[in-house]
């Protein structure tokens, strides 16, 4: 029994040893490290919502992907948006597993897109990225979400596809998710 003990117990140690010094999935963006979106990362005037950025995507690289990744699903969510089910600021699906950073400057036509992803529409109606822009005097807390994926593309998704219908074929086929939240105040 001391012997079956002292083995379960090495057992549990080695275990956890390799989670301690296991890298974690993780994103970033350069654009964002000084924890807010820049001006021209901001909602350009045309949408009508009060803010004068130029709707530029900032850039975003991660590392450690889940063993087993065949692609990725990217979105940008607003969980405070004043609409009681929060807003879908850009959906990316179907990045290559290949691939591990998204450049800046990426538009609605899908110019510097990596071969294969797709954009689907966000809650402004339309594909491509609609920048955040709180309203004044308030903060919004953005949630950037890389979700690793078991299959290379996701079923019965296209650019006109709906948040919701991605969010569900992207968490029914998850492995892992890297997550970065941005605080952004107007």
């Amino acid at each position: 029994m001391r012997q079956l003990q002292t083995t379960a117990v090495s057992i549990i140690l080695a275990g956890t040893s390799a989670l301690a010094f296991a890298e974690s999935f993780t994103i970033r963006s350069a654009e964002l490290e000084n924890g807010a979106f820049n001006e021209a990362n901001m909602l350009s005037e045309p949408y009508g919502f009060g803010c004068t950025g130029k709707n530029v995507t900032p850039s975003f690289s991660w590392s450690n992907a889940p063993a087993g990744t065949k692609s990725f699903v990217l979105t940008i969510y607003d969980r405070d948006a004043p609409t009681g089910i929060g807003w879908t600021h850009w959906v990316v699906a179907n990045i290559p597993a290949s691939v591990n950073s998204l450049p800046t400057g990426i538009d609605a036509s899908g110019k510097n897109l990596p071969k294969g992803a797709l954009q689907s529409r966000t809650d402004f109606g339309v594909s491509g990225y609609g920048g955040p822009c709180p309203p004044k005097g308030s903060t919004h807390n953005f949630e950037i979400t890389l979700t690793a994926l078991k299959i290379d593309v996701l079923p019965h998704v296209s650019a006109e596809s709906t948040p919701a219908l991605v969010g569900y074929f992207t968490k029914a086929n998850a492995i892992g998710e890297a997550k970065l939240t941005i605080a952004q105040g107007r």
